[in-house]
């Protein structure tokens, strides 16, 4: 990284252990209570790629039988404000939603419950701690927070409101997933001694918008709001808007889009709120397209467990310049091997009678079994959209007509997700060897 960006990085930071606080926010209003028939209605903040293909499909898939209806869609730039609502109305055949420009508008509607957020990655936890403070009830994409200011207000904020929130780390309302869960805590495994990680893509398009960057216009959109509590000096990009995920400070892009949904296993699965210490190497290798964020790293995470005082290592490697290897979650015991590629438990790398004799020991070698069938992300031929997100998105709107507000990712999820991701990035960007201050909630680069 530059010197620039690493300056950068180091003043966002510095803000963040000062308690930065985040600026136009609404009071807190009060809730309104819904009735078992009443219909909840739902907003839409940011009609981004992820939310058109997966998260509306999985709201609208589920919207009849829980009686939701999406009444807004709220978002900066006029084009995707002016043709998301028509798109979604006509597709769903249902009353199309109300184009919104900004959040103050939207929360001044009376007629709003609950949002989704999919917003560029740095906006996240900004947004969801406005709607909460608005008394909306939350579904935000995932990353959550990538600056430690952010994740603490939000903490503080959503963990203490009466609000359903929910994080799209959606791995928790997967069924394979929820088994190996299962599996991992009934002791059957044995301790975990390490985990490898992959995400390896041959895509140099990826996060690229060639054919839409032309098109968005600063005079179309808000830029000042569009960088919220970021550096208010950085002028107008229309990459930095729409590719967001290649540049800092608005996303880190392989950590924030892909390594945080599985280094949140490593938190549900153990229990374990973050990593003790992370290293990571790597850099732009191949894809020299302006971009600032890595096209390759390696991050070794360092786990320990205080209840069992068992330590062990997590090897995350992703490449976007040779998909060899795919996406791959792989954890090792002394006995076998669980591999969530497969869903299978094997005696893979086991202790053997050959090793375990001499040392006057036994074999310890764990039966072969399938946890599922499923494996992957597989999509459902009803909705078009991956079970996965349909699964998870659907646990919220539950939750919301229960007021369960403990959803299969809530916010301390959220939260110990982002510290582990704002870890790797200081990691990334200074060098160092990187821990937590659990007190000062501050990340410490040694």
């Amino acid at each position: 990284m530059s010197k620039t960006t690493r300056r950068d990085f180091i003043r966002t930071t510095s803000a963040a252990t000062a308690g930065a606080a985040l600026t136009n926010l609404n009071v807190l209003r009060p809730e309104r209570v819904l009735g078992a028939n009443d219909t909840v209605k739902v907003a839409l903040v940011g009609a981004s790629d992820r939310a058109m293909s997966s998260l509306i499909p999985a709201l609208m898939a589920n919207a009849k039988e829980l009686n939701f209806e999406l009444v807004a869609v709220c978002d900066i730039w006029k084009k995707r404000r002016e043709e998301a609502p028509a798109q979604i109305a006509q597709k769903y055949g249902v009353k199309q939603a109300v184009g919104v420009r900004n959040t103050d508008e939207l929360y001044d509607m009376k007629d709003v419950d609950a949002v989704i957020v999919a917003t560029a990655d740095f906006q996240h936890a900004y947004h969801a701690i406005e709607a909460v403070k608005a008394g909306k009830d939350v579904y935000a994409e995932k990353p959550f927070a990538n600056i430690m200011s952010d994740a603490n207000q939000a903490l503080d904020v959503i963990g203490g409101s009466k609000q359903i929130f929910q994080v799209g780390t959606q791995r928790r309302s997967t069924e394979s997933y929820k088994r190996a869960y299962e599996y991992l805590n009934s002791g059957k495994f044995g301790d975990i001694v390490m985990a490898e990680m992959y995400w390896n893509v041959n895509q140099p398009g990826r996060w690229r918008r060639p054919s839409v960057v032309p098109q968005l216009r600063k005079e179309d959109t808000d830029w000042k709001r569009y960088l919220i509590n970021r550096d208010p000096s950085i002028p107008f990009d229309a990459r930095k808007y729409l590719e967001f995920r290649l540049f800092w400070p608005f996303s880190s892009g392989i950590p924030d889009q892909w390594m945080v949904h599985q280094i949140d296993t490593v938190h549900w699965f153990t229990g374990i709120s973050h990593p003790r210490s992370v290293v990571v190497n790597g850099g732009i290798y191949l894809w020299n397209d302006g971009r600032q964020n890595w096209d390759t790293m390696t991050a070794t995470f360092d786990y320990h467990n205080e209840k069992t005082n068992k330590s062990f290592q997590v090897l995350y490697s992703s490449r976007m310049t040779n998909s060899a290897g795919d996406v791959k979650e792989i954890y090792y015991s002394n006995a076998g091997t669980l591999n969530l590629d497969t869903n299978k438990v094997t005696p893979e790398g086991g202790l053997r009678e050959n090793h375990a004799r001499p040392m006057g020991m036994k074999p310890n070698l764990l039966e072969p079994f399938t946890l599922s069938d499923e494996g992957g992300i597989e999509t459902s031929a009803d909705t078009g959209v991956d079970k996965q997100t349909l699964a998870h998105v659907r646990n919220w709107m539950e939750s919301i007509r229960s007021r369960n507000r403990k959803t299969n990712a809530d916010i301390n999820a959220a939260y110990n997700h982002s510290v582990a991701l704002c870890m790797t990035i200081a990691a990334m960007q200074t060098g160092k060897r990187v821990t937590f201050d659990d007190k000062k909630r501050q990340v410490v680069a040694s």
